[in-house]
């Protein structure tokens, strides 16, 4: 006798960069949740030692990718979608010019590969975003299908809060698979 069917969640990818919204990635996790995603989260090295690795394991209930997968280890769940918020200066530099040298940037490269919905939420100071190589990887990347949103679009309200509002992000994500 078949056991139970298990309903099939859609599963994003969530790469987050070392920025000052990835401290509060747990919240955009929950939301994305609530929304009916299954939420997998994949870390630059940086943000590996900005953030709680267990704490936000437990937030997605999965463990999180922080390291390229060793040849023996199995695959975790293909992504129907992915996120990258905060999108930093350097990966989304990197992400354009093809750059694999780390686990996050190998999920991202894939993406453009399997032509899956990606959206990228860029997070970078003015200083940074003047570069011409900022420019030219925000056009590259949309070429390629991504969904760009303007840059610091998850800044937090001006009320005083220190919460990003990850709405844009959550707006841009295609819609549930059937």
């Amino acid at each position: 006798m078949p056991g139970p069917i298990a309903s099939k969640r859609p599963v994003l990818y969530t790469v987050v960069c070392a920025a000052p919204p990835a401290r509060r990635i747990d919240e955009f996790v929950r939301q994305a949740q609530g929304l009916g995603w299954s939420v997998r989260i994949v870390l630059t090295p940086t943000a590996t030692e900005w953030l709680d690795i267990p704490a936000l394991a437990e937030v997605s209930d999965h463990p999180l990718l922080i390291r390229p997968r060793e040849p023996d280890e199995p695959r975790t769940a293909p992504a129907d979608a992915i996120v990258v918020a905060p999108a930093t200066f350097n990966t989304l530099n990197k992400w354009a010019a093809g750059i694999n040298d780390n686990a996050a940037l190998g999920v991202l490269n894939e993406s453009i590969g399997l032509r899956l919905p990606v959206v990228a939420a860029p997070y970078a100071k003015a200083t940074l975003t003047a570069h011409p190589a900022f420019e030219r990887s925000i056009r590259a990347l949309a070429d390629c299908g991504v969904t760009v949103l303007p840059t610091n679009a998850i800044q937090p309200a001006p009320s005083g809060t220190d919460a990003p509002t990850w709405q844009p992000v959550l707006a841009a994500l295609p819609n549930l698979p059937v």
